[in-house]
């Protein structure tokens, strides 16, 4: 069977609804072009990348008005997505970097709530975001595929996506805002092919474009090889995924069969 699926990308900024518009568009788009999954940005909802704004009032709780909306496109094309946003929690003044993955009738299949935070290349994404917990992964299927999902700076943990395809999964959906800065697109190809090759998985990797992202978004198979890239302008890209070729990868190369080490909690 052939699962075709997107990543959409595009740069958000401050002000939610026109965030909204380009969430909507890109899930849109990849819907009409016969996607299955559309997978948009890290922070699609509210993005302040050069933290020029003292508002605190933007993030939102998952049954609140900007989700609810998405869940509105959503179910009216019958695709599955996955969105970012920043999620408002009772009691802490620092809301969480939340990706949300919605099935095709807009329900909310899952959550996944950062683990590191991007407290590097002079950033400080904890001065705003609480991490998360470890607790269990965001695994979610999908015709013959069972996806797993992490964000962003995660990628730079090659464990996060180990510990997502020892729960079963075989395709990694990467939701980003990959902030430029030096050498900074090449780590983020070379890292979304290492951790195909590594884990012989498909990869989904959304990201925001410029002026203060590097786009590339790109879809990846188990085999290292770039089936899919947006570049470097906002726009949707679109790849067919198949289970064989998932099993002649594995077949060829039974690296997981290989291990000799489990990934365990630090």
């Amino acid at each position: 069977m052939t699962l075709t699926v997107a990543v959409a990308q595009f740069a958000a900024a401050l002000d939610k609804q026109e965030n909204l518009k380009l969430v909507r568009e890109g899930i849109r788009v990849g819907a009409d072009r016969g996607a299955r999954l559309v997978v948009t940005p890290e922070y699609g909802m509210y993005n302040d990348a050069t933290r020029s704004s003292s508002d605190r009032s933007y993030p939102e709780p998952l049954d609140g008005p900007w989700l609810n909306a998405v869940r509105e496109t959503v179910r009216e094309l019958g695709v599955h997505a996955v969105v970012g946003i920043a999620e408002s929690l009772p009691g802490e003044s620092r809301n969480a970097n939340t990706v949300v993955a919605l099935d095709a009738s807009g329900e909310i299949a899952g959550v996944y709530r950062k683990i590191h935070l991007y407290d590097a290349f002079g950033f400080r994404e904890s001065d705003t975001v609480l991490p998360a917990d470890i607790v269990e992964p965001l695994i979610f299927d999908l015709g013959d595929l069972r996806f797993g999902v992490l964000t962003c700076y995660d990628l730079r943990f090659p464990e996060s996506a180990r510990v997502l395809v020892d729960a079963g999964a075989n395709a990694l959906v990467l939701p980003a805002a990959w902030v430029v800065g030096p050498a900074k697109e090449d780590h983020w190809s070379t890292l979304v092919r290492a951790r195909a090759i590594e884990n012989t998985s498909y990869v989904l990797a959304a990201g925001q474009t410029g002026p203060h992202c590097a786009g590339q978004s790109m879809i990846v198979d188990p085999m290292g090889v770039t089936l899919a890239s947006a570049g470097e302008a906002p726009g949707v890209a679109l790849a067919e995924l198949t289970e064989s070729r998932l099993e002649s990868v594995r077949e060829r190369n039974p690296s997981l069969r290989h291990r000799r080490f489990k990934v365990v909690p630090a």
